[in-house]
């Protein structure tokens, strides 16, 4: 189903606490790639190398995995509300103090407990949207990766403009942001019911049970690995200033964004999901191998073309791991995230560490075969990654296309 054929009609049509926790999700995601245009601006400030540096994703991520097993056990229990004011105050806090860091080593914790805030809200973000939204679940669904897209676009680009006059200002902007939507949750969003049944910390570990499930994960896995090599080890082999990064990245996110949302769907309907999955991933491997051994001109260039792959990948995915299992959504999505996300940890940290071991080509070289590898696993387990024997049709990416980042 195309996003935007259902549901389009009511979706500026919403009440004011959807397009608060709208707003908020914009910012929350602009978090996630808001410190690539200032990575070499940090290393120089702090006196790091590129590797302690690259920590700033690996403690951030870390983190994040290890609260899947945790956000829905807390929501569950606190409501959707308040798991999203913990987390938005656990942003403005963390945000707030990396900025005042006076070494590489605070940086990196002060990440850590911003991974955990942003953890508890966009988990929690997008049931919160269906459930306060007028007109049905589509319009919701599409305002939030909407908002998903604009803020993955956006966060370099922010980063950039409050980086070029020093490093430190981007984190206290987005403090500063983060505080804004949480007076607007505060204010506009009423409590929700709680769900039925509690979430235990260990459902999403028993939902790895699941074949389809788990062979989804692994997969994703070994895509993330590739993913953020891009994300988190490019800023340091582009070396560009920050508005130069900035406006990289932005347009590697406005890609990312339009294949996610517009392209994915379209290619799915097409030719299946498990087609078009291991078509990309082998094309992201193929765009990652030039990009490691092209000049700065090409390396731009397949840094851009990128966020293209990694669009389809991340929605197609999403749609796996949410659709192949009978584990309620929220469920399987935590279990599938616990285990990708600790490769989004490991890949900033061993990219620059595997350039100090060899040369600056091998870790791209390493993200190409990773690539590959999850495009091999998407093929062995083929049967595995169909429901009931069929291959997935494309769907709606319903209620946690936070898979997305959360895939």
């Amino acid at each position: 189903m195309d996003p935007f054929d259902a549901g389009a009609g009511g979706l500026l049509k919403q009440p004011k606490s959807v397009w608060a926790t709208a707003g908020a999700s914009v910012v929350a995601f602009m978090g996630i790639g808001l410190v690539d245009p200032i990575l070499p601006s940090i290393a120089q400030g702090l006196h790091a190398t590129a590797s302690q540096v690259s920590l700033l994703f690996t403690s951030y991520f870390l983190i994040t995995a290890v609260a899947m097993l945790v956000t829905g056990f807390v929501s569950s229990r606190i409501g959707g509300r308040k798991t999203l004011l913990l987390g938005l105050a656990f942003v403005v806090v963390f945000a707030g103090l990396a900025g005042t860091s006076g070494s590489v080593g605070e940086l990196v914790g002060f990440r850590a407990g911003w991974g955990l805030g942003n953890a508890l809200f966009v988990s929690t973000a997008l049931a919160v949207i269906v459930g306060a939204a007028a007109g049905g679940s589509a319009a919701a669904i599409l305002l939030y990766e909407s908002a998903l897209g604009l803020g993955m676009a956006c966060g370099p680009l922010l980063g950039a403009l409050l980086g070029d006059a020093s490093w430190r200002y981007p984190f206290f902007g987005t403090a500063f942001l983060m505080a804004v939507g949480f007076l607007c949750i505060a204010v506009f969003l009423k409590e929700q019911p709680k769900p039925a049944r509690r979430t235990s910390l260990l459902d999403p570990v028993k939902a790895l049970g699941h074949g389809g499930l788990a062979s989804a994960a692994v997969s994703a896995f070994f895509y993330n690995y590739t993913f953020f090599t891009v994300l988190a080890f490019t800023p340091f082999v582009l070396n560009m200033s920050p508005y130069r990064s900035g406006a990289v990245f932005f347009a590697w996110g406005v890609l990312l964004a339009v294949f996610s949302v517009i392209v994915a769907p379209r290619l799915q309907k097409r030719f299946g999901s498990l087609k078009v999955l291991g078509g990309s991933l082998v094309l992201l491997a193929a765009d990652v191998l030039v990009l490691g051994y092209g000049d700065h001109t090409t390396a731009v260039v397949c840094t851009i073309l990128s966020g293209a792959f990694i669009g389809v990948n991340n929605t197609v995915y999403t749609e796996l791991a949410l659709g192949v299992s009978d584990a309620p959504r929220p469920v399987a999505s935590a279990g599938y995230n616990f285990v990708r996300w600790f490769a989004a940890a490991a890949a900033p940290y061993f990219a620059p560490k595997i350039e100090e071991w060899t040369d600056i080509h091998i870790p791209f070289v390493v993200a190409a075969v990773t690539a590959v590898v999850g495009a091999l696993v998407v093929v062995v387990r083929r049967k595995a990654l169909t429901h009931e024997t069929e291959e997935l049709e494309p769907k709606h990416a319903t209620e946690d296309s936070v898979a997305v980042f959360a895939n």
